[in-house]
């Protein structure tokens, strides 16, 4: 059964690979707690109290609320899954709620910090790898797409022309985020020095954006890897992932005046509540300043 619903999200939800992933791992986790605490080593005979008791087996171990929460919605699209595919009469997780988790703001680096980085060339080296480095910088600041969003990036999806980029967002949305003026020249030449690169080391061919070390597809890893050694240039915040830049370019967006519904377009948010968050970074920055500038504060 399991096969069979990885299947299902992978061709007719289309998700990502890394969703993919996290999903198969939950359930094989939910698994071997049914045959650990339950004697049961086939999830169709599970019951809600199961659910439940796995839940709480996870809040004991003080496992993160929102990595709990996440367990919980791969258990209800599962069985979701199966009591409408007619593998079990009853839905087990058709109650199940989740968890209650704190309110965290979205982690950001400052507008100076980033603007120091990107715009010093130093900090990045001189040939194409360099190149590569500071695309992956710029296009998830400049833009604020998701990782899986950039590593999804073909050639032909940079309209150098027309100033867009065309993304293949969750579900498989297409969106179009402008490219900034600073940005256009930079993707271009790079364009140029990616063809060249292919060419001179004789590198397998594909049309994605970006090239791995090795010169075949790009792949996570790589993207965290490079957003890590380029923010601890001039971060010490713990959180220094490409998640960090979304939140960034939201953030000052914000911060300039940007419309709440604007930016939600520019991020593929499909309400506008999963945009909202960013407003408390927004208020933070307008009580630092009123306390700064204002004579009575």
């Amino acid at each position: 059964m399991l096969e069979s619903f990885l299947n299902y999200i992978r061709y007719e939800k289309r998700y990502s690979q890394h969703t993919l992933y996290s999903y198969k791992n939950d359930l094989v986790q939910f698994r071997s707690y049914l045959e650990d605490q339950h004697q049961l080593g086939d999830t169709l005979a599970a019951e809600y109290y199961m659910l439940r008791g796995w839940v709480a087996h996870l809040s004991e171990k003080e496992a993160n609320p929102l990595t709990i929460n996440r367990k919980i919605a791969t258990l209800r699209s599962y069985y979701k899954f199966l009591h409408r595919e007619g593998y079990i009469q009853r839905n087990p997780a058709a109650e199940l709620r989740s968890i209650k988790t704190p309110k965290k703001t979205p982690e950001f680096v400052t507008a100076d910090k980033l603007l120091a980085l990107l715009e010093d060339e130093q900090h990045f080296a001189s040939d194409f790898w360099g190149m590569r480095d500071r695309i992956v910088m710029e296009v998830l600041y400049g833009t604020g797409a998701r990782v899986a969003e950039l590593l999804q990036l073909r050639i032909q999806d940079v309209d150098l022309s027309r100033k867009l980029l065309k993304v293949l967002g969750k579900g498989a949305k297409e969106r179009l985020i402008p490219i900034h003026n600073n940005l256009l020249p930079l993707l271009a030449e790079y364009i140029q020095a990616r063809a060249s690169t292919v060419e001179d080391l004789n590198l397998p061919p594909h049309d994605f954006l970006l090239l791995s070390d090795t010169g075949l597809a790009p792949h996570e890893t790589l993207v965290y890897e490079i957003v890590r050694k380029y923010l601890a240039l001039v971060t010490t915040q713990e959180a220094k992932n490409p998640h960090v830049l979304r939140h960034s370019f939201a953030t000052h967006l914000l911060n300039k005046g940007a419309d709440l519904k604007a930016i939600q377009n520019l991020l593929g948010h499909s309400s506008l509540a999963a945009t909202q968050v960013y407003t408390q970074n927004s208020l933070e920055r307008l009580q630092e300043v009123f306390q700064q500038a204002h004579p009575k504060a």
